[in-house]
């Protein structure tokens, strides 16, 4: 008997969002759009020269997990944060969002992991992202029973950097499997690929049931030279495949079977976010026996909404916004 329709297992962050030029981005040496791993010094340094900004609790998974659990979805999330501030702010915020959060804290080591998020007045996002006490999740954090009863466990590539992480990942996965639930991961970073690329590969052939990536993200894991090739590999590597191209929309790989599908047209704000709520939009149709086309129709709605704000998690009715028509959709995030 199924207890949770998805899992997620991913860094638990605090997100600090704030508007930012891109002379400030030129100041502080950052990649317009990047994700940077920062240590504690720039982490405080960067937070200082920040305007006004929003905190809550992020973390890509995280993000997934309240977004499908607006969607009605039974969800619960495992991540470390430590016994502080941010740590408490982080475990009011998901718990609040409708997601179980059974982790204890980490006690008297690294601090509550932040990323601080810069919007470019284009809507593109930079990352810093201190990891803090993330790096400390490993294999005796995974709630085996948590596992064991949820549809689809989903693995954020993320977390995919520290080895105790990695073996976290396939101890999942081997619960989930012998409980004959399935496994789903994200490739997160064309960055993150490229650090770990074999282990990637090696994890998706023999342990993923669902790969979620974009389409840099996918070409960096088959160091491909176009993303029909790179969905080609994806196709025989695993039994279903989300692979998402922005403004294009996105490609479902099932077996012999493709489905495109439209990107739902929305003004861009803020693209924080935007691969986590498509993937929660994914899930949580998948999980209530939706269809595969259809799955694909909630992830672009969620998507859209996801772009349509400052910040990642969802400020519309995500139920809503699924249950009406293409009209309605427009309207409401026009």
């Amino acid at each position: 008997m199924t207890t949770l329709d998805i899992l997620g297992i991913g860094n638990a962050i605090v997100d600090v969002l704030a508007r930012a030029e891109d002379t400030f981005l030129a100041r502080h040496g950052m990649a317009k759009g990047g994700m940077a791993l920062i240590g504690p010094e720039d982490a405080e340094r960067i937070y200082a020269d920040m305007g006004p900004g929003v905190e809550s609790s992020g973390g890509s998974a995280a993000n997934t997990c309240a977004a499908a659990a607006a969607l009605g979805a039974k969800v619960g999330y495992l991540g470390k944060v430590a016994d502080d501030a941010l740590g408490q702010v982080f475990r009011h915020d998901i718990t609040a969002a409708g997601v179980h959060f059974p982790t204890a804290p980490l006690k008297g080591g690294a601090p509550t992991a932040r990323c601080l998020i810069l919007v470019a007045p284009d809507g593109q996002r930079t990352m810093n992202t201190f990891l803090g006490a993330c790096v400390t999740f490993g294999e005796k954090d995974v709630d085996p029973v948590a596992v064991a009863g949820a549809q689809v466990t989903y693995l954020e590539g993320y977390l995919f950097d520290p080895p105790e992480a990695q073996a976290a990942f396939r101890a999942a996965a081997r619960i989930a499997h012998a409980a004959g639930r399935k496994v789903a991961i994200t490739l997160s970073d064309p960055f993150c690929v490229e650090r770990h690329r074999d282990a990637f590969l090696a994890f998706v052939r023999d342990e993923a049931d669902i790969l979620f990536a974009n389409e840099a993200e996918i070409r960096a894991l088959y160091h491909a030279s176009s993303f029909e090739e790179a969905a080609a590999a994806a196709r025989g590597d695993v039994a279903l495949a989300a692979l998402t191209r922005s403004e294009q929309g996105s490609v479902i790989l099932a077996g012999a079977e493709t489905h495109a599908i439209a990107a739902v047209p929305a003004k861009v704000l803020d693209t924080t976010g935007a691969g986590d709520a498509y993937a929660a939009g994914f899930l949580a149709a998948l999980t209530a026996g939706q269809a595969l086309p259809e799955c694909g129709r909630w992830a672009s709605v969620a998507a859209a909404e996801a772009i349509s704000h400052f910040g990642a998690r969802p400020q519309a009715d995500l139920k809503a916004l699924v249950a009406g028509g293409p009209r309605g959709v427009a309207a409401a995030l026009g």
